[in-house]
């Protein structure tokens, strides 16, 4: 019995490292692009500036004002084109050490991506992630 189970692991081992081994490489860059909002009310565009990677509003649905930004000097600016993530490093897969900025509460929030296919997996948090909530953007066509 105990060769049976040791041969299984043996077993399952190879398959996931084999598996691994051939898995897609994620580039760093593949992440760039454009994104709807969960909601699809907004555009984003994910782009790089140096090594670092951010996320900008170039459409909105509904047309309005940052209001509720805690700056009063940044309440009359339009939605449309404020960086919303912003100083995203690319680190095994995952853009981490980021920030995302929602316009609907004026909070800015810690925040860690990963791109699964055509969607971009946002997750939000407070201190840690495990604190936090995930958005899924989908890649624009």
């Amino acid at each position: 019995m105990k060769k049976i189970v040791l041969s299984f692991y043996a077993a399952l081992l190879t398959i996931f490292s084999h598996g691994f081994a051939q898995g897609k490489q994620l580039s760093p860059d593949e992440i760039t692009g454009l994104y709807w909002s969960p909601q699809k009310d907004a555009k984003i565009e994910i782009y790089k500036r140096g090594d670092l990677y951010f996320g900008r509003s170039v459409w909105v649905a509904t047309p309005r004002k940052d209001i509720k930004n805690p700056k009063e000097s940044l309440q009359k600016r339009a939605v449309r084109g404020i960086e919303l993530l912003t100083n995203f490093s690319f680190d095994n897969g995952t853009y981490t050490k980021g920030e995302i900025y929602d316009p609907e509460s004026g909070k800015t929030y810690d925040c860690k991506m990963t791109l699964d296919g055509n969607n971009l997996k946002v997750r939000g948090y407070i201190g840690i992630s495990l604190f936090g909530r995930t958005e899924i953007f989908e890649r624009i066509k």
